[in-house]
């Protein structure tokens, strides 16, 4: 009996230390070459998805679908994991940046209106903001404020859940892209080849300098970013701010999504391979 016990217990632990540790693959929405390019975990460039009319955001929801905006057609397209489309939703203007919130609701930038739409999970639109202008890329922290690049002020503005409305920074030439780390730190690339960092209490300092007019980007669990370059390539920063290309040859690639994917760790193994060797005793 406590034998079986101990099988079972050392089996749920293995499951377990196994899906603690994840990998991502990268999704790229390549606008000029109107493609979604993805990179694996082991570094190997594939096409995801092709016949897209300008794809701009990309955003990945609680259940691994991918939605993409399209900014020609002003559509958001939903892709399973493998790879089936459909339109989820088609936006009054260009469809910018995508944003999902932890109640599993897609928000969009109108980049054209100066809106924030949401839409439910079954589509149900409404306009979360207005009044901004040329809202670009956006970012939620995790009390669920709404951080959205405004790039025609070169401001970033702070979106409460109940849709308050602040100035977070300004002064940003040519803010491009935001996101925020497990700490509140938010970054925003800008068109001067920086990437800047801010404290939840908005002071300034320079995270990352020498890129391309940098767009979207994505924080990784383990808090390293990943940038979408205007050279073409995919950077991978860590926390400490080294730079790694993990992609190139994108014709012009405007964001990250991350999917996140069960990878081994050698605790797992040994767990499994612990629960053989009771089970064979027996």
């Amino acid at each position: 009996m406590k034998r079986n016990l101990f099988i079972s217990l050392a089996g749920i632990l293995a499951l377990n230390i196994i899906n603690v540790v994840s990998a991502q693959n990268v999704f790229v929405p390549d606008y000029s070459a109107n493609t979604i390019g993805e990179i694996s975990a082991g570094g190997v460039q594939s096409t995801f998805a092709s016949g897209l009319n300008n794809p701009y955001g990309v955003a990945f929801n609680s259940a691994g679908n991918l939605f993409v905006s399209d900014d020609g057609s002003g559509n958001i397209y939903e892709f399973t994991p493998g790879g089936v489309r459909s339109t989820f939703t088609t936006v009054p203007f260009y469809a910018h940046g995508l944003a999902f919130n932890s109640a599993g609701d897609l928000y969009v930038t109108d980049f054209v209106g100066g809106n924030i739409y949401e839409y439910s999970p079954s589509g149900v639109q409404s306009t979360f903001a207005s009044g901004l202008s040329d809202p670009n890329r956006m970012a939620f922290d995790s009390a669920g404020n709404l951080f959205v690049v405004d790039y025609g002020s070169g401001s970033i503005t702070k979106i409460t859940p109940t849709g308050a409305q602040s100035t977070f920074a300004s002064g940003i030439s040519y803010a491009n892209g935001v996101a925020v780390n497990s700490s509140g730190n938010v970054f925003v690339s800008d068109g001067s080849g920086d990437i800047l960092e801010y404290t939840p209490g908005g002071v300034q300092s320079t995270f990352a300098t020498g890129l391309d007019n940098a767009g979207g980007m994505e924080f990784s669990p383990a808090g390293n970013l990943y940038v979408a370059d205007g050279s073409g390539n995919i950077y991978e920063f860590t926390p400490a701010g080294a730079r790694t290309t993990i992609g190139s040859g994108f014709q012009a690639p405007q964001d990250v999504a991350l999917q996140m994917v069960p990878e081994p760790s050698v605790f797992g193994f040994l767990a499994i391979g612990l629960v053989a060797l009771v089970a064979r005793r027996r």
